[in-house]
């Protein structure tokens, strides 16, 4: 008999509904490429709707937990911050839900990857803080909201040694990645950094206590180099062996 798939959680998105939009009613979403690389990475993909309430009970039946990204940001009273930026966007819901997930996969033990947003909820948790807009903290930083495609690569990123990041990728120094986000990690917390931009922005965190547990800024599930791949794929293996 084939090796049982390891079954990994992946959080929704929730939109308000409206008469321009797919439903009227609020109603979820998620980018398909998402399911299918961890599908083909080995993974049986199942996408988690937005009930914190139920966070418990949803990990308890997961192997992994993926916290995907989004056209919002976290709130800035949760790492301290008493202003907020005009460009910020806010979803609580989502927050709150995703929230609870990521607390319960950590009390489980089970592997955990955050994506862009996923990877900035990963390090607020490990008590970071943020940039809230990075061209207004670094008018000269690279375009993080690329202006190409997103299924291309816009700058490259240096994979920091000695990181769970770079035992994954082989030890690779460089590698090229898409970008899509106008906020980054200011201060990391309790957090490793793992990735950093060429312009110095913060491409990458994880948790040195947790076996398990990083995120990363770009989109890896577009598969642009082959290190995102291989993040899949080791995602994908860690959630199949047992804590």
């Amino acid at each position: 008999m084939a090796a049982q798939r390891p079954v990994i959680g992946i959080t929704l998105d929730l939109e308000e509904g409206g008469a321009d939009q797919y439903s009227r009613f609020a109603w979820c979403a998620l980018r398909e490429n998402y399911l299918s690389a961890v599908a083909t990475a080995g993974g049986l993909p199942v996408a988690l709707p937005l009930f914190a309430q139920l966070a418990t009970e949803y990990v308890a039946k997961l192997d992994g937990l993926l916290i995907t990204g989004g056209a919002f940001d976290i709130d800035p009273l949760l790492y301290g911050a008493t202003e907020r930026h005009p460009s910020i966007t806010l979803r609580p819901r989502r927050t709150r839900a995703e929230n609870a997930l990521l607390a319960a996969a950590l009390q489980r033990n089970i592997p955990i990857l955050g994506i862009c947003g996923g990877m900035q909820l990963i390090a607020v948790s490990l008590g970071a803080t943020l940039i809230q807009h990075i061209p207004h903290t670094y008018p000269t930083a690279l375009p993080h909201e690329q202006p190409n495609p997103r299924d291309e690569a816009s700058h490259g990123v240096d994979i920091l040694p000695d990181t769970l990041l770079a035992r994954i990728t082989g030890g690779a120094r460089r590698i090229g990645v898409n970008s899509a986000h106008h906020q980054a990690v200011a201060t990391c917390g309790r957090g490793r950094v793992n990735a950093i931009a060429e312009d110095g922005v913060v491409e990458g965190i994880e948790d040195p206590d947790h076996r398990f547990c990083l995120g990363v800024q770009w989109h890896p599930e577009f598969g642009i180099d082959p290190a995102d791949r291989t993040l899949f794929k080791a995602f994908i293996q860690a959630s199949g062996e047992q804590a």
